[in-house]
């Protein structure tokens, strides 16, 4: 088989580059280890910056989002009993953000690449990826026990942070970056109303709480918990408890519970990978860097790399030009560290460290305190939590098949 581009990695940050790389006219595969069902059972978060609804809908997958997504202008921190709102619209200018969860969007592109009758292999086994050095690349898999071999131009690794991409080039080609945090999240989905129309991030000196939702029936809650805690150790009734706990009257008040649908714990790390062009090799997503959940950034950043890898990938294939894969890690990074910079600050500023004692509680409650109460601090943080702006000049583009 020949193509013009193997993806590989038929998560959301593969699924929309496909997609949009079909609407320009340029060919592409993935090639993805999973099966369908095992992809879409990932339960991941679902706030989306203004960046990420432009680049979904230049994508043309926007229409089920627009229709159920839920638009928020704000966001309540919570800290020492009490709420405060953080005004995101009045804060930026009327930028908003939306809820619409990772699962939904993975849905989206999915149902419009098998719409469009586009080449997808799941559940390929052994992939591998080779020649990303030289001018001839090519990936590798096993399906049905006969071996496959996909000839190609460029090679895009998004197949995530435990994926062969990354790890096949070179330990001297590569530079990785790395804070593994001493507390996972503790999640639970339940089909009950949520707490508050809008999320809301809770400080406590029994650890972090985030209060966030799927629709208006449907919620997702987060505890902080210890790494050594174990899902099984957490009946419903457990979580629902310390939940209020962490909650201000009113949300405890306010609380809707019922039998979870989901429950997992999912450690936390900030992670990047520098470069992320090796040859005709171009990482995107959580193949490059992984953020802490605190904030939302994850499909974000990786709806910003497809972004810039788009446009490069059609410069090269389209207008024989170079410029574009050339610059892209350079410009992926310097989006990527304003974000693991704010993400890991969101988290040491919410989370109960264990080495931190009293003293560590009061000094994040007096920066809460700041941030709530200073015009200049609250816009900062509304700024980085909307989605810094993509560089001054920068645009989408409008080439269709």
């Amino acid at each position: 088989m020949r193509t013009q581009v193997v993806i590989v990695g038929a998560g959301p940050s593969g699924l929309l580059l496909g997609q949009i790389l079909y609407r320009a006219g340029v060919d592409a595969v993935i090639v993805e280890r999973q099966s369908p069902d095992y992809v879409l059972s990932r339960i991941r978060a679902g706030v989306l910056e203004q960046v990420t609804l432009d680049v979904l809908t230049h994508a043309g997958v926007d229409q089920r989002m627009n229709k159920e997504g839920l638009v928020h202008t704000g966001f309540d921190l919570l800290f020492k009993g009490a709420r405060h709102r953080i005004d995101l619209a009045a804060l930026t200018g009327g930028q908003k953000v939306m809820v619409y969860g990772q699962t939904e969007v993975t849905r989206d592109l999915m149902d419009a690449r098998q719409s469009a009758a586009l080449t997808t292999i799941y559940e390929a086994d052994d992939v591998q990826i080779h020649g990303f050095d030289t001018t001839k690349p090519s990936v590798s898999y096993r399906k049905d026990g006969k071996s496959h071999t996909i000839e190609c131009d460029f090679i895009a690794g998004c197949d995530g942070f435990h994926g062969v991409c990354r790890a096949s080039v070179p330990k001297q080609s590569i530079k990785e970056f790395e804070k593994v945090y001493p507390f996972g999240w503790l999640g639970v989905l339940s089909d009950t109303p949520p707490v508050h129309e809008e999320l809301i991030y809770a400080n406590s000196p029994r650890g972090f709480a985030l209060c966030s939702q799927r629709s208006h029936t449907r919620s997702r809650y987060y505890l902080q918990v210890p790494l050594t805690d174990k899902v099984e150790q957490w009946s419903d009734d457990a979580f629902w408890t310390e939940l209020r706990h962490r909650l201000d009257p009113e949300a405890r008040d306010q609380l809707v519970t019922g039998p979870s649908i989901e429950k997992s714990i999912a450690p936390l790390r900030s992670f990047v990978t520098e470069p992320m062009r090796f040859g005709t090799l171009f990482l995107a997503g959580d193949a490059a860097h992984i953020v802490p959940p605190t904030g939302a950034k994850g499909l974000n950043l990786a709806a910003t790399d497809v972004k810039y890898l788009s446009d490069a990938l059609i410069e090269a294939c389209v207008e024989k030009s170079h410029a574009g894969i050339d610059h892209y890690s350079a410009r992926c990074l310097a989006r990527i560290w304003r974000a693991e910079r704010f993400s890991w600050w969101f988290t040491s500023l919410m989370h109960n460290f264990p080495d931190q004692g009293e003293i560590g509680q009061k000094f994040q409650e007096a920066e809460l305190d700041y941030l709530v109460h200073s015009d200049a601090g609250s816009r900062t943080m509304a700024e980085n939590y909307v989605g810094l702006p993509l560089n001054f000049g920068e645009s989408l583009r409008s080439t269709h098949a």
